[in-house]
């Protein structure tokens, strides 16, 4: 059989196996895709003979292993990625509104910041909460202030992802308890918690607890939502915040990719069973702006981690070999100098995740560099998503630029030295224990270092940085957060416990630390039932704090 006749048949039992059956239930949003001169468009561009048995098996077809050219069999021809801005600033009533606005924009799901105290595990009024409150997202207490937050926006008809990470488990749980305000049972729920504290320890810093008790709340997570909350990814393994550190592309999917083996390693640990949980793992990477190595490197992640899970982990169900990812756009790119500049880039960062195949994406503002973004900015962001999607074409067929020789070659190259990484952090006992030596931190500096030299000898350019300048007026309308917000915040505080059966806050956070005593018991009922009662954020961390201790960052050089 030629190799043309060999790929036409395989392309045929995938059309019958797996095609068909998603026709039947999603169809495509349109019954022909053409091009703006009206010519038609295939779903899926094929080569047109070549080695036949490699493309299988480098490439295949979406939907299907080893999903490098997607996790779905339709992708955005079936329906968009899920367009969401990152927001929250200020009082659960400020970000309420600003929420309203961006669903009345045509945003598809919601993404909650939180400020700096609530990812820490700090109420408004602890003494390490001065002048942080509100500031860089919205200052969440206790389940009233989420009640407050998500006022009128029906729980069960929105996707909600939430960036915390050392407290998820007591966020998650404030959710949860609204939900049940609302009368939507969790099993209706859905949306994202990023939970990943790994990532935290090589790159943020917005740590609370040791990595084995942070490990047992995120194996907990998982376990409980498994039983309880099954359309909810417990975990968004996230590469952002390790690209916005300083790190190349592939350093990006390598230490992202080892903190998710962690975590799975971790799970079975715990007595789980990999096609329970893996299922529901996402991952969220950064968006840069050379265009053409971003695409690889996303194509590169969903068939390197395609292959451990199958491979490693003896995975058996799809669902638990796909790489399904969420994008924002490189926070880190964007400049205060001509910031107008900034739709640009995120347009290009837009159109990298896109042809790259994200599941969702959240694109920063153009004023994001000089302080939180306005309404205006934001629709702009949020109107660069909709023009990529409705008329740019990128998205009428399937990874439009599969089979370039260079970016075939690329995906390879990022897949090549993933693995490289991979085995060397293996070698070393697994990601922890690289995290522990420093190697992981080291690695990321040299990349930022070697990266910041380029821009100061002008090696690479960056456009009204170091070359292009002009003469500018300082910015005005920049949206500030009014720091008389912290006693504000500390009164509604105050008023919640003066409200509450403190009985019930006292029994519920002792049940709690009886139980993060003893390592067989899942804490994510007692956290919940420590929610409900009002006990706050601060005081649930504090009993965790008081049993698992704080982790203290070794300094590496």
């Amino acid at each position: 059989m030629s190799e043309k006749k060999k790929l036409e048949k395989a392309l045929q039992e995938w059309e019958d196996r797996v095609l068909k059956k998603t026709l039947d239930h999603f169809p495509e949003r349109r019954e022909t895709f053409t091009t703006g001169s009206g010519m038609e468009i295939e779903r899926l561009a094929l080569p047109d003979g070549g080695d036949a048995d490699r493309y299988t098996e480098k490439l295949g077809f979406p939907g299907t292993y080893p999903f490098t050219r997607g996790v779905q069999p339709t992708m955005y021809r079936g329906r968009f990625w899920t367009m969401r801005q990152y927001a929250g600033f200020g009082t659960a009533e400020e970000s309420n509104q600003r929420y309203k606005y961006l669903l009345g924009q045509g945003q598809t799901g919601l993404s909650v910041a939180f400020d700096l105290p609530t990812q820490i595990g700090y109420d408004s009024d602890d003494p390490h909460s001065v002048g942080e409150v509100g500031k860089v997202g919205v200052a969440i207490d206790t389940l009233r202030d989420m009640e407050i937050l998500f006022d009128g926006i029906p729980l069960d008809k929105v996707s909600t992802s939430m960036t915390i990470n050392a407290p998820a488990s007591v966020l998650l749980a404030f959710y949860i308890a609204v939900g049940e305000k609302q009368g939507v049972s969790r099993d209706q729920l859905r949306g994202t918690i990023q939970n990943d504290i790994l990532k935290e320890y090589i790159a943020r810093g917005t740590y609370i607890f040791p990595p084995k008790p942070s490990l047992r709340l995120i194996t907990n997570i998982f376990a409980y939502c498994a039983k309880e909350v099954p359309q909810w990814n417990t975990i968004s393994i996230s590469g952002y915040h390790i690209r916005e550190a300083g790190s190349s592309a592939a350093q990006e999917v390598a230490f992202t990719l080892a903190d998710g083996i962690a975590y799975v390693k971790a799970a079975l640990a715990a007595g789980q069973d990999v096609d329970t949980f893996a299922g529901r793992l996402s991952f969220f990477f950064n968006a840069h702006n050379d265009l053409l190595e971003e695409v690889a490197k996303f194509r590169a992640a969903r068939r390197i981690w395609a292959r451990v899970m199958k491979e490693q982990f003896g995975a058996k169900q799809q669902k638990s070999m796909m790489l399904r990812f969420h994008t924002q756009t490189g926070g880190s790119t964007l400049t205060a100098q001509q910031p107008d500049n900034n739709i640009v880039r995120v347009a290009i960062q837009t159109l990298a995740a896109v042809l790259g195949g994200t599941q969702s994406l959240h694109t920063n503002s153009r004023d994001e560099a000089l302080g939180l973004p306005t309404e205006e900015a934001v629709r702009i962001a949020l109107r660069t998503q909709q023009i990529v999607a409705h008329e740019s074409g990128v998205a009428n067929t399937i990874d439009p630029l599969a089979g370039s020789y260079f970016v075939e070659s690329l995906t390879d190259r990022i897949e090549q030295q993933v693995n490289e990484y991979l085995a060397k952090i293996e070698e070393m006992g697994g990601m922890v224990q690289a995290i522990e030596k420093g190697y992981v931190q080291k690695e990321i500096q040299d990349s930022a270092y070697r990266y910041q030299r380029e821009i100061e000898s002008a090696e690479q350019v960056v456009v009204g940085v170091n070359k292009f300048q002009i003469q500018e007026e300082a910015p005005k309308d920049i949206l500030k957060v009014d720091p008389a917000l912290r006693e504000l915040q500390s009164k509604k505080l105050a008023a919640v416990r003066a409200e509450r059966d403190q009985s019930a806050v006292d029994a519920a956070l002792a049940a709690l630390r009886a139980a993060a005593k003893d390592t067989g018991i899942n804490l994510m009922p007692h956290i919940l039932e420590a929610a409900k009662r009002y006990a706050s954020l601060g005081e649930i961390c504090n009993v965790l704090r008081d049993e698992f201790g704080e982790y203290r960052e070794s300094i590496i050089l």
